[in-house]
């Protein structure tokens, strides 16, 4: 098992290796105290782009030169006495292990004085950043699934749907009479008595309380009926006679 961990860490060091720059400091002049009228370290550093895993070589006369790793003050005061890390081996070789400033000065004050400084610069990885920061692209809309109608189970009949012109009127429950729908209902008209009035006519055996009853006979007039009704058969034998 220490053996696959001790793989991948070579592996993961050689692709950092082989994504880093390495950048000589001055070129063929080397870290040395710049001519007159030649591009400045800082104008140097300016030039190119630096990221986590560059590096710096720095390469100058073996004893009569070093470079001091120090903070801002010490840059700008090229203070030699106080430093973050000192190289004086002739080779020097510095490794950005972080984003942000670095300064650098000569060893040899008098050197710093005449511009043997520099301040690099280095960017923070992109990639590292984008792998750590969280997706802020909006969700995607799901699109919504259009309702599957269910076909009905065989042998059974579904009626179909009602639609706007065809509506079943709803029937009411026995015993009561339907009410008519008051949207398709005709208004009601004023109904007009096109016949004439027809008296109406008693049944026989029965009086009719409007008409009036004929007046009774006088004693008068009963006893001249009674004379020609007991005359009638004298007249009668009469006539025979004759």
């Amino acid at each position: 098992m220490e053996k696959v961990y001790l793989f991948v860490f070579i592996c993961l060091l050689f692709a950092a290796m082989a994504g880093a720059t390495q950048f000589k400091v001055g070129g063929s002049f080397g870290w040395s105290v710049p001519a007159p009228n030649t591009v400045s370290y800082n104008q140097w550093a300016q030039a190119n782009r630096f990221k986590i895993g560059d590096s710096l070589v720095f390469t100058y006369p073996q004893g009569n030169d070093s470079v001091l790793v120090v903070d801002q003050d010490g840059y700008n005061t090229c203070k030699t006495s106080s430093y973050i890390k000192k190289f004086d081996d002739g080779n020097s070789v510095f490794t950005f292990d972080r984003s942000g400033p670095f300064f650098f000065i000569s060893g040899i004050e008098d050197n710093c004085m005449k511009k043997e400084s520099l301040v690099v610069i280095v960017l923070a990885n992109r990639t590292s950043k984008i792998d750590s920061q969280p997706s802020s692209s909006p969700p995607s809309m799901s699109p919504i699934d259009s309702p599957v109608e269910t076909p009905p189970p065989s042998g059974e009949l579904t009626a179909p749907p009602p639609t706007a012109d065809d509506s079943t009127p709803v029937l009411p429950p026995s015993g009561e009479e339907p009410n008519p729908n008051p949207s398709t209902a005709p208004p009601p008209t004023e109904e007009t008595n096109t016949n004439p009035t027809t008296p109406s006519v008693a049944p026989s055996g029965e009086e009719n309380p409007n008409s009036q009853a004929p007046p009774s006979p006088s004693g008068a007039s009963l006893k001249i009926v009674g004379l020609i009704g007991s005359t009638g058969p004298l007249l009668g034998l009469i006539l025979l006679v004759l």
